[in-house]
């Protein structure tokens, strides 16, 4: 990094970057993600219900604009379309936000890693009721945003332009506990109900919202999932491991405490 050498305060004029990638980095990626052929073939698991009506859809209407929000029929569709229309915008990707939403759900590693942190977040492993007698929801902010790191670096300094194609991923920003509107509530009922009547009368069960990290108040879309914490979630997030760390530079080992945001790192 260079400055001006009369004035400690200048703006750096040339900043280095160092990128080292560690030589066991994509043994050991391939070792533990899942596979695409895995994540096709459990397309149809997942659920979808009509925003407005809540049935469950085996070939949903999708809005043309934001393609955000799934209805069973145009009748749906013009009903709720007083209250989609705030939120209601043009987005660039062809599917919306949503896909990639639906591919990190049908991911059973990150989905583990999403309930161990949420685990700890929310209190489960402290209050027994929570889950259980108490509702309880879970905001997660996601982006889309560059799977390299330089390319990240590139559109942090300026030195790439935002319209450049670039390989992406979902990111999750930020994740944190929130209090359940009274339709909200309903919908967790609705949800420890069914569990209940699955054989999952001694697990907790909560929602998650997952928010486009475009949403405001009044702008965007999210999508809310039902989440059901099994035994060996808790147990995980009750030890609290500590995760062990290895530089790519190097070669050193550190162990950070585990927390509700390193396990969404």
């Amino acid at each position: 990094m260079s400055t001006d050498p009369n004035n400690s305060f200048a703006t750096p004029t040339v900043v280095v970057i160092q990128h080292a990638t560690h030589p066991e980095r994509d043994k050991q990626f391939r070792a533990l993600a899942v596979s695409s052929e895995f994540l096709k073939a459990n397309r149809k698991m997942l659920r979808i219900r009509c925003t407005q009506c809540q049935m469950s859809l085996e070939k949903p209407l999708k809005c043309a604009k934001c393609k955000s929000v799934w209805y069973c029929s145009k009748e749906c569709q013009k009903k709720h379309w007083s209250t989609h229309k705030p939120r209601c915008h043009e987005v660039g990707r062809s599917s919306g936000a949503l896909k990639f939403i639906r591919m990190f759900i049908l991911n059973p590693l990150l989905m583990n890693f999403l309930k161990i942190g949420a685990a700890i977040d929310c209190g489960l492993i402290d209050n027994p009721r929570i889950g259980f007698d108490v509702p309880f929801g879970v905001r997660v902010d996601i982006a889309i945003e560059p799977s390299d790191v330089l390319d990240f670096v590139g559109l942090y300094l300026g030195s790439k332009s935002v319209g450049e194609k670039l390989q992406g991923m979902v990111q999750v920003n930020a994740m944190a506990p929130y209090e359940l509107t009274p339709e909200r509530v309903d919908k967790w009922r609705e949800a420890r109900a069914r569990h209940d009547a699955e054989g999952f009368a001694k697990d907790p069960v909560g929602l998650v919202d997952f928010i486009d990290a475009t949403c405001t108040e009044h702008f965007g879309n999210a999508a809310t999932v039902e989440l059901h914490f099994p035994r060996v979630v808790l147990d995980i997030a009750k030890a609290r491991e500590p995760f062990l760390l290895v530089s790519a530079v190097t070669g050193a080992e550190t162990r950070k405490p585990m927390s509700a945001m390193l396990c969404l790192e």
